[in-house]
Parts: C-alpha cells; sequence; structure tokens
C-alpha cells in the first residue's frame, strides 16, 4: 500500500493545493493520502484565517483520506522546528512510504543534495554562517551565503533556491528524513501559478501545468493573496475562480457569519500579556532572545497593534514574520522548555485526528495496526492515558485552540464551540 503524506496549512485551501494532491498521487501512484496540518496557529506566527475545523473538511472534499494535527508548538516554530515535528508525525504513523511537498524549484534530487550536505553540517559552513549572523545578516540570507560560499558550485543560485520559503521548507523536511533514518521518499511537485509572496489580483491569471496538462483557469493565487484579498475588502464571490467548486461554498457559508481572523485581532491579548509579564521579560519564551525581551520592554509605550508592533521591533537582522512568531509564543505561553520537553520525546508524541473519509477505513486500520504514537479520536479518553509529557503537549494544543475560538467567537453573541465535544470531519 502506497501512502502519500502531505504537510500543510490549506490557510486557505485554493486551486494550488489541489493540483499539489493530485498531482503528488499521480506521482506516487498512492492509494491514501495522510495530510498533517496546522491547528488554529501558523508557521509565519499568526492566525489562521478559518478555523481547523472547516479547512479540515476543505482538504477532505479534495482529496485528502486523513487529516491530522500538528501541535501547535512546532506549527508555529522555525522552519527547522516545524519540519520536525511534521516530519516525526508521518514516520510514527509507520504507514507512509512517501513525503510530498510543493517547491519552487520542482527538483526533488537538487534539494535532496542541499538537505544532504546541510544535514552534515560541514566545519566550512558552520564557520561561515556565524561570521555572516555576526555581521547582521538575518539568518535565511545567511545561510544562503554560507551554503554559497561552502557547497561545491553546480551552477546552482542560491540566494534564490533559499529565498523561497517552500524551497527551505522541503530541504528541512528532508533533512529530517535523513536524520531520523525513516523509509520515507521524499517527492516535490513544483509549484505553478502564483508565487508565495504575490499581491492579488495578478494580471495574468491563467495557466497550464505542463507537467500533467491540467488547465487551471485561472492558475492558483497563493494563499497569502487571497488572504491579503479579503483583508483589503474583496468580497469573498471574487475568490471563487481561485478555489475549487469543493470548498467554495464552504468558504461562503462561513464568510457570512464569521469573519476571517488576522493578527490583529489579538492585539488587546497580546498587549495584556506583554504588560502582565514585562517586569519578569519575555526569554523564557521560544525563539525570544535576552536582547529581543529587552527590546519589547522598551517599546511597549509604542504599541499601537500586533501587526505594527512587529513593524517597530523588527530589523535588518530579524524579520517580521520571526518577530510575529515571538510574540504568538508569548500569546500562547509556548517556551523553550517546551520545545526542549518536545525534542526530549522525539518530536510529535501522538496523532490527534481532526477528520477522515468513509473511504479511507483500510488506512486507519493500517495505522492503528503500525503507529508507534497513539492515535486521538477523543480529547477526554487522551488526558487520562497520555504519559505526562505527553498531556502537557496535548493541553498547549487545547489552549491555542480555545484562544483562537475565544477571539474568533467574541461580540458574535454565540458560544464558541466546545474542544471537547467538537466532533470528527468525517466525509
Amino acid at each position: 500500500m502506497n501512502v502519500n503524506g502531505i504537510i500543510a496549512e490549506y490557510n486557505p485551501f485554493h486551486n494550488g493545493h489541489k493540483y499539489q494532491l493530485e498531482e503528488s498521487v499521480r506521482l506516487t501512484n498512492a492509494d491514501f493520502t495522510v495530510v498533517v496540518m496546522s491547528g488554529n496557529f501558523v508557521q509565519r506566527g499568526a492566525p489562521a484565517l478559518v478555523g481547523k475545523r472547516l479547512r479540515t473538511e476543505m482538504a477532505l472534499r479534495c482529496g485528502a483520506d486523513l487529516v491530522l494535527e500538528l501541535p501547535v508548538l512546532y506549527a508555529t516554530a522555525s522552519s527547522e522546528y516545524f519540519a520536525a515535528g511534521a516530519v516525526a508525525l508521518l514516520h510514527k504513523l509507520g504507514v507512509v512510504t512517501h513525503l510530498c511537498f510543493g517547491s519552487e524549484c520542482g527538483d526533488t534530487a537538487k534539494l535532496q543534495q542541499i538537505a544532504a550536505f546541510l544535514a552534515e553540517e560541514p566545519k566550512a559552513y558552520q564557520t561561515a554562517l556565524k561570521q555572516l549572523l555576526k555581521q547582521g545578516l538575518s539568518y535565511p540570507d545567511a545561510r544562503a551565503k554560507a551554503l554559497r560560499s561552502s557547497f561545491p558550485d553546480n551552477g546552482t543560485n542560491y540566494d534564490e533556491l533559499l529565498s523561497s520559503p517552500n524551497n527551505i521548507l522541503g530541504i528541512d523536511y528532508i533533512k529530517e528524513i535523513i536524520r531520523r533514518q525513516s523509509d520515507m521518499i521524499p517527492v516535490t511537485v513544483k509549484r505553478i501559478g502564483s508565487g508565495y509572496h504575490d499581491t492579488f489580483p495578478a494580471e495574468n491569471l491563467t495557466g497550464i501545468s505542463a507537467s500533467c496538462n491540467m488547465p487551471l483557469q485561472p492558475a492558483p493565487a497563493s494563499a497569502l493573496a487571497i488572504r491579503q484579498a479579503l483583508y483589503e475588502g474583496q468580497l469573498p464571490a471574487q475568490l471563487h475562480p481561485f478555489m475549487p467548486e469543493e470548498v467554495w461554498p464552504l468558504l461562503d457559508v462561513y464568510l457570512a457569519e464569521n469573519n476571517p481572523l488576522y493578527l490583529d485581532a489579538f492585539s488587546n491579548l497580546l498587549y495584556y500579556k506583554l504588560i502582565l509579564e514585562k517586569e519578569e521579560g519575555y526569554e523564557k519564551y521560544l525563539d525570544v532572545s535576552a536582547w529581543l525581551s529587552n527590546r519589547i520592554r522598551n517599546s511597549l509605550n509604542s504599541f499601537s497593534g500586533f501587526g505594527s508592533f512587529c513593524d517597530i521591533l523588527k530589523t535588518k537582522a530579524i524579520t517580521h514574520t520571526r518577530i510575529s512568531r515571538c510574540l504568538i509564543h508569548i500569546l500562547l505561553g509556548i517556551t523553550k522548555e517546551d520545545m526542549a520537553n518536545g525534542r526530549a520525546q522525539e518530536d510529535t508524541p501522538y496523532a490527534r485526528m481532526l477528520g477522515f473519509s468513509r473511504s479511507a477505513l483500510p488506512l486507519l486500520r493500517a495505522v492503528k495496526a503500525h503507529s508507534r504514537i497513539p492515535l486521538i479520536t477523543r480529547l477526554a479518553d487522551a488526558q487520562k492515558s497520555l504519559p505526562q509529557e505527553a498531556g502537557r503537549l496535548l493541553k498547549q494544543d487545547i489552549l491555542a485552540s480555545e484562544i483562537y475560538k475565544g477571539v474568533a467567537f467574541g461580540g458574535t453573541g454565540r458560544p464558541a464551540p466546545n474542544e471537547f465535544s467538537t466532533p470528527l470531519v468525517i466525509v
């Protein structure tokens, strides 16, 4: 049985995601597809546009067979930790044969070559990286330049390759496969249509995928472009062409009753948390250095909102995204100790199910027979049975969801759904 593993956020689900699902099945001849999906907070340090339950249904209606939640500890972490948690989950299921991911370069062999080099971290590379970081370069820029100076020259433009977010994630996925000595086979699907950082709408949004001659009318807009379009007040109907027919009605109904969530919806909560802990500082939180902790404390008088505070705090060496990620860790109470505990458990000690397709029963039976971690279908049962450290990680997921839903349903006059009584999505 071939089982395809995909790591995703689907924030929100669009034509490009459906293309990746279908193309990865074609490339691997997969019988089933397992998706490890971020929950209500995502890797760039932000709330998901819409909740995880809706995004789970979108994935299942477009070809996924099983959707599992990536614990928030990893879902909001930097690329390497994000990859470690997600790859660990797929690996520990014991049934996933292929790890499929989108990339800008579309060349699995090239990404494998770089990943193998970085997994070894030769001395020349480490030395170059440290020197470049001391010069004030951001980590992404320093890594690209260190790689270019120490990796055998094969004509590759490393600055361009390592400036593309999906290439970076793909390399980190493969590094983690190597580190774990996993049998999963990495396969990349070249991204088509708009790039990650493109604005919406683009001038020419039609295209054809050369790899499978699949017409796209229009070509996929990025999730970032769709989020930005909604933020700027474009009507949901204008996004219809950029989303699969199976997904569009779900989002349309949701947005008729709910607002999409952005960083600034959490401004008051963040400010309260920062003021509450101002005296002791924030260095205990994941990714927050002593320097950044002091910078936050010294800048609090200028706080006017989550997003604008990120702009105030960012520098040449620390990006807006990294600042946002640090602030999300403070808001959600995610500490360096939490990550150390997670790593001590070899990452992701359980698989929490969000939903599955009715046709996936053979896959579920295989997971139950081969998985090295418990498959969670009921939170109440899991809290009683999980070991203490795994239970702490699960409580963190529950807290993050409660915070998200508290903001999402605040002012609506409707109670937030209870995390313990919310049913699985079954399609």
